[in-house]
């Protein structure tokens, strides 16, 4: 299954609706005016490529998307440091409850939140343009 955006115009909300961000994430994406795709990662399985393409377009490591300090990471892996980007890659296919951060995706732009508030003003933003383009 192919989860990646494929329309330049298309809105994606990438969450773990198990974590305390993801589940505070949802909110700001059902209220705003736009047709927004979510993906829950916890259901939906996100292959390696895409994570290795979330990152290079967010211009991050894999690493950076996990959550070290995740009591499964830590469980699996321990203080583990000497992992390749596949290894990270791996780590977050197998185990997307460790994603530290839930990613939107606007207009092929992709950010990297880190609390929800910032899905609010991106999508304020992104609304605000909305209205403007459909005026007469």
């Amino acid at each position: 299954m192919n989860t990646m955006v494929t329309n330049e115009k298309e809105t994606v909300l990438y969450y773990n609706s198990e974590t305390s961000l993801g589940k505070q994430s949802l909110p700001y994406t059902e209220s705003s005016q736009q047709n927004i795709k979510t993906i829950d990662v916890s259901k939906t399985k996100i292959t390696g490529t895409e994570w290795a393409n979330i990152t290079s377009k967010l211009n991050i490591t894999i690493s950076e998307l996990v959550d070290q300090n995740h009591p499964d990471y830590k469980k699996n892996y321990g203080d583990a440091v000497n992992l390749s980007e596949d290894d990270w890659i791996k780590i977050l296919t197998a185990n997307p409850e460790t994603l530290s951060y839930s990613i939107l995706v606007v207009n092929e732009d992709f950010h990297l939140i880190k609390s929800p508030s910032q899905i609010a003003k991106l999508l304020e933003k992104e609304d605000s343009n909305f209205d403007a383009r459909n005026k007469d």
